[in-house]
């Protein structure tokens, strides 16, 4: 590995940890302030949840309407038909559930209107439920004798304008000012030096929702080639921006778990758990592709670097970002259930493609989604101090507060779920049929391409291998129920979760008390998280990106 790689990669994490800090602070003022226009009348865990599930309900309907008809509503000016219904539902449940999993090309299918009303806005709207979700269990955990955990309709009134709003503006200016377009004019006509044919430039309101598909970990681009097209993401500096933007609420929001409860030690273990993972996969990932086995190339390229050339794994690569930013993005994009791209994951070695798989296979709990990521990663917190106290023979405790049969129930609905929507995703395409003719490479990689997939939209991740065919019926109507069941059947336990700790007492610690914010326990909850996604996943992962590199 090249020293200029290995200095990115302190320089971005370094940059990250002295930003999440300060942005932790913010998240929790906004929880927390009693400020609001909005009713302040606290919600228990059933109101919270219906108002959740009506709420997604309401947006996942008009959002599905306004994509099939979007050729009846304004602002299309290149006059682009509405939607099939499976395509539109597909699209719909996909940004509705954070996920913006793309079964379509932006520039080629979507409207202005479809784009900045329709996708922008559950943008911020996805990204807030899930913050949402996360302040009402950090409530319950904090609250004694109460099962109330706030009111969703002032969380997410607070989370979006004085949060998402403010720094989307400030990521939408800093990205137009790189050459992110920022325009409602129709798509330019151009004559190009390699044809006398005109081609097509598309424009649009490409940087704002740029900015909160990477703040709000959505991921959904403008372009088909998402954040590899020069439009969408033009720079190294742009590149730096949108990348710090991925982790950086995520990361945030260990801060905010600290601050929240009173205790920043907790939020500092946490998040040294999820640092430590991410950067032993960012080096993993440009190890393998900085060296990849010189049988996938042909002996007349270098692939060794020298003063003029990197060397390594190019292909699938933008040459304005490198092996070194391209494995970060992927790393980061797949650890915080963003899902945009800077690089072809399909084109990556067989065992560099394989970390960014991984880190969606361990429950998108490795900063994951904003509020999504650390509410299932409490849950591998509460599922550690269970098997902690078995060991020693202890009622186990988290807080004070005591974790019995109803917590771990809604613990293993919230750790197994996406492991069995995966599993299940991947066996369906297989066993109708559809393994051969769903992918563009046979053999270990192909499967590779389909777990990937399912990977991806059973933990609501959203990124794509390449070489997929997602617009089949099969993937399009069980792809939608994948993303949807992900979702739900994670937040409906959260929240019951929060209501029934909420409204147990807190016990006071004693000589027995487990310490939860020690350097014993973090790397204790790190081999929980890598033995659940090991011995759910090693399997197939055998099957796939294992037997490629040995083949």
């Amino acid at each position: 590995m090249t020293a200029n790689t290995l200095l990115q990669i302190v320089f971005f994490y370094g940059l990250l940890t002295a930003l999440a800090v300060p942005v932790g602070s913010w998240l929790c003022w906004c929880f927390t302030n009693q400020k609001s226009v909005c009713q302040n009348e606290s919600m228990n865990w059933k109101s919270y949840c219906i108002s959740v599930i009506a709420f997604s309900s309401v947006c996942m309907t008009a959002l599905t309407l306004l994509l099939k008809y979007q050729h009846y509503l304004p602002f299309n000016p290149q006059g682009f038909d509405g939607m099939t219904w499976a395509l539109a539902f597909n699209t719909a449940a996909s940004f509705v559930t954070n996920t913006n999993w793309q079964a379509y090309g932006g520039e080629s299918s979507l409207s202005l209107f479809s784009q900045t009303a329709g996708l922008t806005v559950q943008n911020f709207v996805s990204a807030a439920v899930g913050l949402c979700v996360m302040a009402a269990l950090i409530r319950g955990i904090k609250n004694h004798e109460s099962g109330m955990i706030g009111n969703f309709w002032r969380d997410l009134n607070r989370v979006i304008i004085c949060f998402l709003l403010p720094l989307s503006i400030v990521l939408s200016l800093l990205l137009n000012q790189q050459g992110v377009p920022q325009t409602i004019t129709a798509y330019l006509n151009i004559q190009t030096y390699e044809s006398a044919k005109d081609a097509k430039i598309p424009l649009g309101l490409v940087a704002s929702q740029v900015a909160i598909k990477q703040l709000g970990t959505n991921g959904g681009g403008f372009y088909n080639a998402n954040s590899a097209h020069p439009l969408e993401n033009p720079t190294p500096i742009s590149n730096l921006y949108e990348l710090l933007a991925i982790l950086l609420i995520p990361a945030a929001c260990c801060f905010a778990f600290g601050a929240m409860i009173k205790d920043k030690r907790q939020g500092w273990a946490l998040y040294g758990v999820m640092l430590l993972v991410s950067i032993f996969a960012t080096v993993f990932t440009a190890y393998f592709e900085q060296n990849p086995q010189s049988k996938y190339f042909p002996s007349s390229i270098n692939i060794q670097p020298s003063s003029e050339s990197a060397g390594g794994n190019m292909e699938g690569k933008e040459v304005r970002f490198g092996i070194a930013a391209s494995s970060l993005w992927a790393v980061a994009t797949t650890a915080a259930s963003n899902g945009s791209v800077n690089a072809m994951h399909d084109s990556f070695t067989p065992l560099g493609g394989l970390v960014p798989m991984v880190m969606m296979q361990l429950g998108e709990v490795i900063f994951g989604g904003v509020g999504s990521g650390l509410y299932g990663m409490l849950a591998f917190v509460l599922v550690t101090v269970f098997i902690a106290g078995l060991m020693v023979g202890r009622t186990p405790e988290y807080l004070g507060k005591k974790i019995e049969v109803f917590e771990m129930k809604m613990v293993s609905l919230i750790v197994l779920v996406p492991c069995i929507l995966v599993l299940a995703g991947t066996a369906l395409t297989i066993f109708c049929g559809l393994g051969s003719s769903s992918v563009s490479n046979p053999g270990p990689h192909g499967f590779s391409q389909i777990l990937y997939a399912y990977s991806s939209m059973g933990n609501n991740n959203g990124s794509a291998f390449g070489g997929f065919s997602s617009g089949l019926p099969l993937h399009l109507w069980w792809g939608a129920i994948t993303m949807i069941l992900s979702r739900f059947l994670i937040i409906v336990p959260v929240l019951a979760l929060a209501g029934n700790i909420g409204a147990k007492k807190i016990t006071p610690p004693s000589a027995g008390t487990l310490p939860t914010h020690t350097v014993l326990f973090s790397f204790l909850l790190l081999g929980v998280i890598l033995i659940v996604g090991a011995l759910t996943f090693v399997p197939a992962l055998v099957l796939g990106p294992v037997i490629e590199h040995l083949l």
